[in-house]
């Protein structure tokens, strides 16, 4: 079924869920005539009086006693060898403590890597903290200056003096795998990082009688991850204790602490992390760098704090970029446009390194989803990680989904054009029917539910498809061009099973949550996952309400400290609702469970007779037998009687979630697009994302992350890009030249929903904070090459520039 947003947040409010919350209800004898459910309604965030207030907990707020401040060498070249490192000038600025280069870092260890490339058995060069003997791209960390203030740090950086022996860059992933091209790594015969096929059915044989063929070469091309608040860091050594606290800006605390564990080779449970309240993140605060592991080397060196955040210039050189592929696929189809299979090879551009828990992944997450919504069942694609003089790559948001989305649903329309059909329909011919789940793509998913069909049609008709395509046929009277384009998209949600994990390298993703219930019957929940900007604290407790039957104000929601917080793996990868809701739903029924056998023993009822109702348990029939969840929650503690074997006091629960399978989220995007021939120009004039992300937790939610999502796939489309000059010199370092839109540059979007509930877990919930950034692009994509197509336009690459749009109608 499909429900159309755009309702008042009161209309909200007051509309009954579409979905009853978590499936499974809650553990037998309870109640399910409770008042007020919160599952499926939009309520307010809790987060947002705590930043809008400004009370917000974000590391430039945090300053500790005694604290100096890191500054960063970093290299001013792509490719060359380091002759030598003056820091006498740098050691006698004003106020300088330290200056660190890689000889000074006895006993710190490589980066380590968290996940292990697609291709694990192909060696790789090691990443250390900082550069020892060569660069390999402008901005790779060469040394660290410490002072007591930023001012004084940055002129000790800026006198540092590094020799350098310039060597051949290559920055370009085909021009780094010709056989002339300069070799990054010392050691290493070419630039290949890894190599890796997906393949399934007979591909071979299905171009062999496939009476119809269209090739396209796609560049996904290279964009920055624009968070709100930069990366930082401060690191607190104490000598005594031989421990350390750190608050880091960071989607992985857990994580985090074994990486600095691993790199200064301390123990674990000697390290604190806290990431406090994250000022976004959209994966690039994932992955964990050189640069927090000199700063943390640093605080044990010196025994003082470190203090380091990053400029917003020095982001654009060091914080990992997302996306740059290019991709030369090929589709088999027939006279009605049904596809049969798919061939071909991607190129992805890791940057100058592997960074510890990403980049492998993210291209590896390309290949799998290449069939997207379509049931063709051959496929035979090569999948190519390769290294370049640029800065590493890592995840941005939907991380590998929105480049397989793009690959293919440019090549539906090409489809379409070359047979003279709608757009439209052929998706409708290749989609794989609804009744048709689980299905088996052939590069081995098991997608869990949808209705692809649904949703495009719910896009058409928000979009007014035919009458917009009346308009493009009829012309408008300025001479704009006209463009529809359509995107369907799966997406990987609720990443990852511990099975799959495994096999690609990586520890298992479960989840965890702790639930703590105080005498006053308030509730507080550590999470193992670490929210920055999705909703963590509204939506996680709506599940917890709905499964306790208590005010949704009386519970608490906290992450982010590995001290408070149970083991988890942090938030990435659309998993957090899918898989920490889950956790959040098990530790709150394992409350119940308790809740109602301490119930039977105080109100002297049998435990089967114990009911939940109205945020109390009462004996089934008999309601002036019951006691309320608060009173029940403080007598479980102050116990007037011993414990009996196998008792436990209070109400407390930790529970575990690791899924069977990955979730998948789909959804159609339509937009529509005016083109000025005379500038250029492209404008998006309407635009509606249709959704499936399984159960609804909370519709403002959801709606917050494909706005956002939306945004960000919009301006890859039209404006962001990430340059290099020939010898790796990056073109776009500043605000200046790297183009954000604002406001005034994001159109007014429509969403609307189609649900199917996901059977992997019992929520029925998939995920929905990648969604927007992986359906919008190729539809703006595809609309602007609608438009431009009657111009004799066939092709061309993102971002549709005024310049890149002109120049192509010149050429026509």
């Amino acid at each position: 079924m499909t429900e159309t947003a755009g309702r008042t947040a009161a209309e909200h409010e007051s509309a009954r869920p579409e979905t009853a919350g978590p499936r499974t209800g809650a553990p037998e004898g309870v109640a399910h005539d409770a008042p007020e459910r919160f599952v499926g309604k939009a309520v307010r965030r809790k987060e947002d009086p705590r930043f809008l207030t400004g009370r917000g907990r974000f590391l430039e707020d945090r300053n500790l006693a005694g604290q100096v401040y890191a500054h960063f060498v970093r290299a001013s070249v792509a490719h060359a060898r380091i002759t030598g490192i003056d820091t006498a000038e740098a050691r006698s600025v004003p106020g300088v403590v330290a200056v660190f280069t890689a000889d000074d870092l006895e006993g710190v260890r490589p980066i380590p890597l968290i996940r292990q490339p697609p291709d694990p058995g192909v060696p790789l060069p090691e990443l250390r903290t900082l550069a020892s003997g060569t660069v390999r791209w402008v901005g790779e960390p060469v040394a660290v200056v410490l002072a007591e203030s930023p001012e004084a740090a940055a002129d000790g950086a800026e006198a540092v003096q590094v020799s350098y022996d310039p060597l051949p860059a290559v920055c370009l992933v085909e021009d780094a795998i010709a056989d002339d091209a300069p070799t990054l790594h010392e050691g290493f015969d070419d630039n290949c990082c890894f190599r890796t096929s997906y393949t399934g059915g007979d591909a071979e044989g299905a171009f062999a009688t496939a009476t119809h063929r269209v090739r396209r070469r796609m560049v996904n091309h290279r964009v920055a991850p624009f968070v709100m608040e930069p990366r930082g860091m401060i690191a607190a050594y104490d000598r005594y204790e031989q421990a350390m606290d750190v608050w880091i800006t960071t989607q992985r605390p857990h994580h985090t602490r074994w990486f600095i564990g691993q790199v200064l080779d301390m123990p674990e449970h000697l390290i604190r992390v806290d990431a406090g309240d994250v000022g976004g993140a959209f994966g690039a605060k994932e992955p964990m760098y050189p640069d927090e592991a000199a700063v943390a080397f640093a605080a044990r060196a010196l025994g003082r704090p470190v203090k380091w955040v990053e400029e917003r210039a020095e982001s654009f050189l060091a914080t990992t970029h997302g996306r740059d592929h290019v991709a030369d696929l090929e589709v088999a189809f027939d006279g009605d446009g049904v596809i049969s299979a798919m061939r071909g090879r991607i190129l992805g551009n890791m940057g100058a390194y592997l960074y510890p828990n990403s980049s492998g992944t993210i291209i590896g997450r390309t290949g799998p989803l290449l069939p997207q919504s379509y049931a063709f069942d051959s496929i035979d694609v090569e999948i190519v990680g390769v290294f370049t003089n640029t800065t590493p790559t890592g995840p941005y948001r939907g991380a590998g989904r929105p480049e397989a989305t793009y690959y293919t649903e440019r090549l539906i329309d090409e489809v379409a054009a070359e047979l003279g059909l709608d757009p439209a329909e052929v998706r409708r011919r290749n989609y794989i029917p609804a009744g048709e789940f689980p299905w088996q793509t052939p590069t081995g998913l098991e997608y869990d539910s949808g209705d692809y069909a649904a949703a495009l049609q719910t896009a058409l008709d928000e979009i007014d498809y035919d009458g917009v395509r009346a308009l493009q046929r009829n012309g408008t009277d300025d001479g704009r061009l006209i463009g529809v384009g359509i995107a369907s998209y799966v997406e990987i949600g609720g990443v990852t099973p511990s099975s799959v994990a495994a096999m690609e390298g990586s520890p298992g993703l479960w989840e965890s949550a702790a639930v703590t219930v105080h005498p006053s019957g308030k509730v507080n929940i550590s999470m193992g996952t670490c929210g920055h900007g999705q909703g963590h604290e509204t939506t996680f407790a709506q599940i917890a309400a709905d499964t306790l039957r208590i005010p949704y104000d009386d519970i608490t929601i906290a992450y982010g400290n590995t001290e408070t917080s149970p083991f988890g793996f942090g938030t990435f990868g659309s998993r957090s609702a899918a898989v920490g809701g889950t956790a959040v739903l098990r530790a709150c029924e394992k409350v119940v469970t308790k809740a109602r056998r301490w119930a039977a023993e105080l109100l002297e009822a049998d435990e089967r007779d114990i009911e939940q109702v109205d945020g109390a348990y009462q004996v089934s029939g008999v309601p002036t037998s019951r006691i309320r969840f608060a009173d029940l929650a403080s007598k479980t503690l102050m116990l007037m009687k011993p414990l009996a074997d196998g008792e436990e006091p209070g109400l407390d629960a930790i529970a575990y979630f690791d899924p069977p399978n990955y979730t998948f989220s789909s959804g159609t995007h339509a937009c529509v697009v005016e083109v000025d021939p005379l500038t250029g120009r492209v404008e998006v004039s309407d635009f509606v994302a249709v959704d499936d992300c399984g159960t609804v937790i909370n519709p403002l939610v959801a709606d917050g992350q494909i706005h956002g999502g939306v945004a960000q796939g919009i301006s890859q489309a039209l404006y962001e890009r990430i340059v290099y000059d020939a010898d790796g010199q990056p073109m776009t370092s500043s605000l200046m030249d790297y183009t954000v839109p604002t406001a005034a540059q994001t159109p007014e979007l429509r969403t609307a929903r189609a649900v199917s509930a996901s059977p992997v877990n019992p929520i029925g919930v998939k995920g929905i904070g990648e969604s927007g950034a992986i359906g919008s692009t190729p539809a703006v994509a595809n609309a602007v090459l609608d438009a431009l197509r009657p111009a004799g336009v066939r092709d061309l690459d993102m971002p549709f520039t005024p310049e890149r749009v002109w120049a192509a109608l010149q050429k026509g």
